[in-house]
């Protein structure tokens, strides 16, 4: 049995059980954590049958034995409701899919956006704290805080973990978006490790469908579900047969998955129809514009941009907007917009301003831009990718 797998599958669910007993998620995420230790071990033997009743019933035994050790009145209380408190089926309230219903109880707007995202990021999301800090390309520290505040004003505060009723869910809906938004990321390109975790994608694509079903008139919604799957539909051509990173304007389109763009491009037309446009609607609409024929519509792709920047004025934008702009007007309007950007630490930025010099013909400026890039990469086919790219600037061999 992979332990791995199950951890991201059951972690979050089994901390959210612990906590609606005991009211802290401190020392319930404490007790599931020690219960997955035990299953490491004994799983090895004999693996249970049904690996999330384990862990709860392990981790509640845990927490008990925690409490036992304590001598005050609240502790004791807590023994009790522990020890009495029946296995009865979790209440579902309008979102039907557990690990989604999950997503929006740990989206309660008493805790700060970023905090919230963060502390669902990690619990539900499966992502490590340094995958969330790349997310937001912040340091890891800041995110780490950032969590350890989210469970205290949940604990000080006496915010109910609790599954949010129908009129809860559209304040709560950013905030899951965000979510779902950020894991996909980590799969398609993750922060170490493989180049693609094909579990995190699906699963996000999975999510942002159930999500879709269950609020079909919010158009940012549909705007996403679009977006993950014109994404996704380019996965399989992501990757070479060496494992190599392919970019999109080299990639075989014929291996990308046509029945997802065509999906895609319903649910894209569905938005315009609407007339609503918000971020991810428009970042589908991007995504459709380079999957619609055989070749990149470059200044339909730099229009949208101009859109996008609007309701989203950030570096990363401005970023990818650059790279329009060189495809429509050339590299050195391009590049002097990226040198006017502010973003330590995103090794796309170099990396970007790199191909760019390169096309410029400004060689020993280039080699520096990808040492600057291949320095911040932490993925190792991406740091590959870049050394490629690197001695192709510098007209020599890989090294």
């Amino acid at each position: 049995m992979d332990l791995d797998s199950v951890y991201r599958a059951e972690y979050g669910r089994c901390v959210a059980t612990l906590t609606r007993l005991l009211g802290d998620i401190g020392l319930a995420e404490e007790a599931v954590q020690d219960a997955f230790a035990v299953a490491a071990v004994k799983w090895a033997e004999a693996p249970p049958a049904n690996p999330g009743a384990w862990i709860v019933t392990t981790a509640r035994h845990r927490a008990i034995d925690r409490l036992r050790r304590e001598s005050t009145r609240e502790a004791r209380h807590a023994q009790a409701l522990l020890l009495h408190q029946p296995d009865e089926p979790e209440e579902a309230g309008p979102v039907r899919d557990d690990q989604l219903r999950l997503i929006f109880t740990c989206c309660h707007p008493a805790v700060s956006p970023l905090a919230r995202t963060a502390l669902t990021l990690r619990l539900l999301g499966g992502l490590e704290v340094a995958e969330i800090a790349r997310a937001y390309l912040v340091p890891e520290a800041t995110v780490a805080q950032r969590i350890v505040r989210a469970k205290k004003k949940i604990r000080d505060a006496g915010i109910p973990y609790r599954v949010p009723g129908a009129a809860e869910l559209p304040e709560r809906l950013g905030s899951v978006l965000t979510v779902l938004y950020l894991v996909f990321n980590e799969g398609y390109t993750s922060t170490s490790g493989e180049l693609l975790r094909t579990d995190l994608c699906l699963e996000a694509v999975r999510l942002t469908r159930a999500l879709a079903g269950l609020m079909p008139d919010e158009p940012e919604v549909i705007g996403l579900l679009a977006l993950l799957l014109l994404t996704e539909a380019r996965r399989p051509a992501r990757v070479g047969p060496a494992g190599e990173l392919v970019v999109l304007a080299e990639q075989d389109r014929s291996r990308w998955n046509h029945e997802l763009i065509a999906e895609g491009h319903d649910l894209v037309r569905r938005c315009l129809r609407r007339n609503q446009p918000g971020p991810y609607q428009i970042q589908a609409a991007i995504n459709a514009v380079h999957t619609d024929g055989p070749a990149t519509d470059w200044t339909q792709v730099l229009a949208l941009y101009d859109q996008l920047l609007q309701h989203t004025p950030t570096p990363i934008v401005a970023l990818n907007r650059a790279v329009a702009v060189a495809e429509v007007h050339g590299p050195a309007l391009a590049l002097a917009m990226i040198d006017e950007l502010d973003l330590p630490g995103y090794h796309l930025l170099p990396a970007t301003r790199a191909d760019l010099l390169a096309r410029l013909g400004r060689t020993p400026e280039a080699i520096a831009a990808y040492d600057a890039a291949i320095s911040l990469a932490t993925n190792e086919t991406e740091r590959t990718f870049l050394k490629t790219r690197r001695a192709r600037a510098a007209g020599v061999g890989m090294s």
